[in-house]
């Protein structure tokens, strides 16, 4: 049962977007080969070898929890270690799925200001120990968009990988908000994967517009070797592929990626422009993507949820607000009002 309202707890709330349905419509009429030898998935593959400009191996799997595992251990023997934000979601958010995907390869987290992974913070993690009863580093892996809805700018990527390359470490994005990364810094996407050094990258669809699907684009393709024996043995290899990969289809080839990243990033600075300066209410920082983060008083909060908002409040410290790829002035605008009457 659905509700009319347009809620800020997630961007999985929010349904599927006109282009993606569009091209599902498109794929389900007629036979065709199962597993991914199908034209939809073919030509979603080269489209996405064409935004980001380069040869990559593409493989589009269910979501993201298998999307980043599957990936990382691709990059990982059982006996390495993988470095992330202490935030992050394959740390916090996936329950050991990494872990369990690579056969023990253990998630080592650091702390960072912003939810970043620092150069510094790698060489420490690094140096801290070197002896064969640690689990060697052996991968970074960085959130893009971050958890608390700040983005990493290509210098900050180059100077991570630049580190990460003199220590001998792989690179892996979890990009499950990449486009409102690239919306947010006007960038080409090459900008900020293989041309700042990561080795793969897990494309988000899902929080972008689609009903699910995520591409996993090997930037480095020696690491891709026999993936598509992972995606299997994981139960991410879907029998009828075309209706993972033809989102992707009717996504690129309109634009819409970039252009829902855009309203989900625009809504979240003007629901930020509508919320601060109100009694109680302070701003944890400023919306670089498609999330705003406020510390409310326990009360205000309980009376916005009576009010029939829904939002999180385990993700980054503070309430979690998140604009979608249809969220509207209008839903702001209500967010915010009723955030007045509870703060007066």
């Amino acid at each position: 049962m659905t509700t009319n309202r347009r809620q800020f707890a997630s961007d999985n709330y929010a349904g599927i977007c006109p282009e993606a349905w569009a091209a599902m419509a498109d794929a389900n009429s007629g036979h065709v080969p199962g597993y991914g030898d199908d034209p939809w998935t073919e030509r979603a593959a080269d489209l996405i070898r064409d935004l980001f400009e380069t040869e990559c191996e593409v493989f589009f799997v269910f979501n993201g929890t298998s999307a980043n595992s599957l990936a990382l251990a691709s990059l990982c023997q059982s006996y390495h270690s993988i470095l992330c934000h202490e935030a992050a979601h394959v740390e916090t958010d996936e329950c050991g799925a990494p872990e369990f995907f690579s056969n023990g390869t253990k998630v080592l987290t650091m702390a960072g200001a912003d939810g970043k992974v620092s150069p510094v913070e790698v060489e420490r993690m690094v140096r801290r120990r070197s002896d064969i009863h640690y689990p060697k580093p052996r991968v970074v892996s960085l959130t893009q968009s971050t958890e608390v809805g700040t983005v990493y700018t290509p210098d900050e990527l180059k100077a991570v990988w630049a580190r990460a390359k003199s220590l001998g470490l792989r690179m892996h994005m979890d990009g499950a908000r990449f486009a409102n990364a690239v919306a947010a810094l006007g960038v080409a996407p090459k900008e900020i994967t293989w041309q700042a050094g990561v080795d793969v990258l897990c494309f988000g669809g899902t929080k972008n517009g689609m009903a699910v699907g995520e591409a996993v684009v090997f930037f480095n393709r020696d690491l891709a070797h026999e993936f598509d024996y992972r995606c299997k043995q994981a139960g991410q290899l879907a029998s009828k592929m075309r209706y993972l990969a033809a989102p992707w289809v009717g996504m690129l080839e309109s634009g819409a990626w970039l252009r829902n990243a855009r309203n989900a990033n625009a809504m979240a600075a003007r629901l930020h422009d509508a919320v601060r300066g109100l009694p109680g209410v302070k701003v944890v920082r400023p919306p670089q993507a498609n999330g705003l983060f406020l510390e409310l008083p326990s009360q205000v909060a309980e009376g916005m949820r009576a009010r029939g908002w829904r939002f999180y409040d385990f993700i980054g410290g503070a309430y979690r607000l998140m604009c979608s790829w249809d969220t509207q002035e209008e839903d702001v605008l209500a967010f915010a009002g009723d955030l007045q009457r509870c703060c007066g």
